[in-house]
């Protein structure tokens, strides 16, 4: 059996009958009992999120998520790491990350970088393998995180392992007593199943993101606009029988505002960008980002990218926008879809979108603009 899945360019999301003042739309989110201004998330990549990023992004209303087995927590002096990694020669990548790291996360400078986000305010949200959550969970919670990411390229309630103890997630979420997001997945089952073992988000992709290379190596994955359909109607079916309601974040895949409309258009309550954010001035890896997986020993799922620098992160976020493509102003790109829709929340954006099949919608009349991209015109 096979079915058809969609991804962002192609469909499109249709007007209503109704519009409304972007400026009265409520665009907050929150996770478990986290709440956040903005519904966007920064991924937890060591070239876009260190502690100084996080501490930006929190005083604007969204959240950045620290890798915990990341540079940050390995070395005392982390620039020094990242400037050879973005220095070094594209052949010589991998080789050098899996040595990088290769050297043992330090829960002393764990507990150091989450303190230095906390001190300068805003929620502080931290991410790990599965593999390393018991050992880092509580040393973060204890630092002052107030979220918890549990990561993994594939993540289910159901793993199992001759070589070591999978981490039994409900059991974890109950330890920590703060907000835990769980993921990533792509169905509705799965989803279904993380927010039974108490996960208060749902993290949905599965090698959509700009420096994975999981779907190349693998060849597993869904679309994003299928795959956000899947775990939203999951989380309303969970919803309607428990009382509870698991925010869904879609994770990867969106490089334009018009990207990040369609993923609430399918169902999402908040979205985790890398790419965009990789582009701010604020970010560590200054114009380079490179995938979580591309360290791995054995087969790495990912590579570094050479992004450029487009803005600051308000300028992201909130403009003015400098540019027309849908890279910046991020914030009033949702409002403005939204309100076009006649929806005053993101929760009333999925009951009020309607998502039409429309594969030439970004080409239809614009032979100027695709002939100016090729070099073709002035």
């Amino acid at each position: 059996m096979m079915e058809r899945a969609y991804g962002f360019d192609e469909v499109a999301i249709v007007p209503g009958r109704e519009t409304a003042d972007p400026e009265d739309i409520d665009i907050s989110a929150a996770i478990g009992g986290v709440k956040l201004e903005l519904p966007i998330l920064a991924s937890a990549m060591d070239g876009v999120v260190d502690p100084g990023f996080a501490a930006v992004m929190g005083s604007l209303g969204g959240v950045a998520v620290l890798n915990l087995e990341g540079v940050y927590t390995r070395y005392e002096n982390p620039a020094e790491v990242l400037q050879e990694i973005i220095s070094v020669p594209r052949e010589e990548v991998t080789p050098l990350l899996q040595k990088i790291y290769k050297a043992p996360v330090k829960e002393k400078l764990v507990a150091e970088v989450v303190s230095s986000i906390k001190e300068k305010g805003g929620p502080v949200c931290v991410s790990s393998t599965p593999l390393s959550a018991g050992r880092l969970g509580p040393v973060s919670r204890e630092a002052g995180a107030d979220i918890f990411c549990v990561q993994a390229t594939v993540l289910t309630v159901r793993h199992t392992s001759t070589r070591y103890t999978p981490l039994e997630l409900d059991k974890f979420i109950k330890d920590m007593g703060i907000p835990v997001i769980l993921g990533n997945c792509v169905t509705g089952e799965v989803a279904y199943d993380l927010m039974e073992a108490g996960a208060s988000a749902v993290l949905v992709g599965v090698g959509p993101g700009a420096a994975c290379t999981t779907r190349g190596v693998l060849g597993i994955g869904v679309p994003q606009v299928t795959a956000t359909m899947n775990c939203a109607r999951a989380r309303d079916r969970y919803h309607k029988e428990t009382g509870r309601y698991v925010s869904i974040i879609t994770d990867g895949g969106m490089t334009v505002g018009a990207d990040i409309c369609k993923a609430f258009a399918s169902g999402a309550d908040m979205v985790m960008l890398g790419n965009t954010f990789a582009r701010a001035k604020e970010a560590p890896g200054r114009g380079y980002h490179w995938g979580m997986a591309l360290p791995h020993p054995y087969l790495p799922r990912g590579t570094r990218i050479r992004v450029g620098i487009m803005g600051g992160l308000e300028e992201i976020l909130f403009g003015p926008a400098k540019t027309d493509d849908g890279t910046q102003n991020l914030a009033g790109a949702i409002r403005l879809s939204m309100s076009s829709c006649g929806a005053s929340s993101v929760k009333e954006f999925h009951e009020k979108s309607t998502l039409i099949i429309a594969p030439e919608i970004k080409k239809e009349g614009k032979i100027y603009q695709r002939a100016q991209s090729l070099g073709m015109g002035k």
